[in-house]
């Protein structure tokens, strides 16, 4: 047995890019930040900060949440699979990347301390929403092989 989950809680780094692809499917690419604080040690080092920059994509109906309601500076709290992808570049040297595909997705707020952009009252709510500030997203099971990816 093998599990592939991650749980993040950051800042959106900027606005989502968007595309439709064939068959009107939507897909959402957005960067987020996820930061452990700094601290001093007991004999009085400092440890900076320390970012993570975390590449996320959103299918379907995840990535039209995400073109309507995610901006930078957004604070979301992700569920997903991380997945790593290669391909040759122009110079045909091979290059690789690693992606978070979100399975859910939760608006918790801006990072400026302004609220979210409030979801529309036809916007999907998830069943038992821990509040009216937050809302979840989920994508839908599906019985599909990765064979359809466009890559």
């Amino acid at each position: 047995m093998s599990v592939n989950k991650v749980i993040l809680i950051g800042n959106v780094g900027k606005d989502p890019e968007v595309r439709y692809l064939e068959n009107n499917v939507c897909v959402a690419n957005f960067t987020l930040a996820t930061t452990e604080r700094g601290y001093t040690t007991q004999n009085g080092i400092q440890i900076p900060d320390k970012t993570e920059w975390h590449n996320i994509v959103a299918w379907r109906g995840l990535a039209e949440v995400a073109e309507k309601y995610v901006r930078k500076g957004t604070q979301l709290y992700i569920e997903g699979k991380i997945r790593t992808r290669s391909w040759e570049d122009q110079n045909k040297i091979r290059r690789y990347t690693t992606e978070i595909y979100v399975d859910n997705m939760e608006l918790l707020g801006r990072r400026d301390g302004q609220s979210a952009v409030s979801p529309s009252p036809t916007a999907p709510q998830a069943q038992n929403n821990p509040g009216p500030s937050n809302t979840v997203y989920t994508a839908p099971v599906e019985n599909s092989s990765d064979d359809d990816l466009p890559f």
